[in-house]
């Protein structure tokens, strides 16, 4: 096999390390490409080497810059179908806009579709992504996705924390099917936060489970303000919980989100670097970031022995 048929990754401006990472697990070769902005700030890309017939990669965190990045992202995958590359995979680690997956009241946007609508037109003719906010948004794209779940992983790194006399919470309804993949390799019994929004700044919680005497995670798949965690924490501790950590796939921790887990009852928080963590975490003693590297070069793996790449 010549080097013009090998596969190649591409890294998009928001997440090299992670890039970096997926490199040295499968030792496959970094796409050239030179990524810069015009003096009007339009994104500038350049790939800088051949493409044609090869199978390559190009990854992309929609986040902390969402609207950058996904334009970034947009006209990679549409240089590299310029240039007649045979399959082209955008990683995705976080779907940016997947919050918006229905119109929920009158003038709103689907944003997540008009995003996967984007992606395909550019050029994409596959997705890797990690766990969707919703599973409806699989169905919102007309090529393969390819949907990997984290809670293996986050349920290994919990165990460091806690007994196994533990406790799975849903911190809402939403999060029931998250928080039921934790519990099955904890072997953990599960329970439910249900809110009830009283105003626009009131929401009643009501535990539904026992959680007293026990160790609780709370399980989700975003944590953006980290007000749902920290109110569902204290919810726990008032039920007798004896302690209570987190488990949570993206950390987008926005705004004073940092400072609100710091001084939280939460002793523990446990997120993947879907979203790179870069500075912010530093200040924290409470957030420990696990890498997704090896489940995403485990697909990747997957796809080219499909593809009869490797």
């Amino acid at each position: 096999m010549n080097n013009h048929s090998h596969p190649l990754l591409f890294c998009g401006s928001s997440h090299p390390n992670l890039g970096q990472e997926i490199q040295k697990l499968l030792n496959i070769s970094l796409g050239s490409m030179k990524l810069a902005h015009f003096p009007d700030g339009e994104s500038s890309i350049e790939i800088l080497e051949p493409v044609r017939g090869r199978t390559v990669f190009a990854l992309q965190s929609i986040a902390l810059q969402p609207n950058e990045y996904l334009m970034e992202l947009l006209i990679i995958i549409d240089a590299l179908k310029r240039n007649s590359a045979k399959h082209i995979i955008a990683i995705i680690p976080y779907f940016g806009y997947c919050r918006q997956d229905r119109k929920d009241k009158s003038g709103s946007p689907i944003t997540a579709k008009l995003v996967a609508n984007l992606l395909t037109a550019a050029g994409a003719t596959r997705i890797i992504t990690l766990d969707l906010h919703a599973g409806q948004l699989e169905g919102f794209f007309e090529i393969p996705v390819d949907h990997l779940q984290c809670q293996q992983l986050l349920a290994a790194a919990t165990q460091k924390h806690l007994s196994k006399n533990c406790v799975v919470v849903a911190p809402d309804i939403g999060s029931i099917k998250i928080a039921q993949k934790l519990a099955t390799p904890l072997n953990a019994d599960l329970a439910v936060i249900e809110k009830e929004r009283l105003s626009s700044h009131d929401i009643q919680m009501t535990l539904i489970g026992n959680v007293q005497g026990k160790e609780v995670v709370i399980a989700d798949d975003i944590c953006s303000t980290a007000s749902t965690l920290v109110l569902a924490a204290n919810l726990c501790h008032s039920h007798g919980a004896q302690k209570v950590i987190a488990a949570v796939t993206h950390g987008i921790c926005a705004e004073d989100a940092i400072e609100k887990i710091e001084q939280s009852s939460l002793e523990a928080l446990l997120i993947t670097d879907t979203i790179p963590p870069l500075n912010r975490f530093t200040k924290s003693s409470k957030i420990f970031t696990l890498s997704v590297a090896p489940l995403i070069s485990e697909e990747i793996k997957n796809l080219l022995n499909d593809y009869k790449v490797i």
